[in-house]
């Protein structure tokens, strides 16, 4: 493999057990233009409405959800991919024991 890349097998081993009643979380990248942050959710917790001064992308690996993406409700279940522009309200509400990948999408300054 390239020296530049970066490989990880499973995103998901890289959390700590959820406590219950708990959100973890863990940045596994942080580089030019992306910031890479693990969440797990406890059954029942949520990040309750707010925003992102950057543009994301969320990437649920496991678990079920209920978004709020500008005031519209959205499910996600695995697999479920979303992009955000950035200053979009939005909430995770966990119904399950959830694990979610966040992409916070920085500029480019070579742009």
């Amino acid at each position: 493999m390239p020296a530049e890349a970066i490989w990880i097998e499973d995103l998901s081993a890289l959390l700590p057990p959820v406590p219950p009643d708990s959100i973890v979380s863990r940045t596994v990248f942080a580089g030019a233009g992306v910031k890479a942050t693990l969440f797990g959710f406890a059954a029942w917790q949520e990040l309750t409405e707010h925003t992102a001064a950057v543009p994301a992308a969320l990437h649920f690996l496991r678990g079920r959800a209920q978004l709020t993406l500008g005031g519209n409700a959205a499910a996600a279940t695995p697999g479920t991919w979303v992009y955000l522009p950035a200053h979009l309200p939005h909430t995770v509400s966990a119904d399950e024991e959830v694990v979610m990948l966040l992409l916070l999408l920085r500029p480019d300054s070579s742009e």
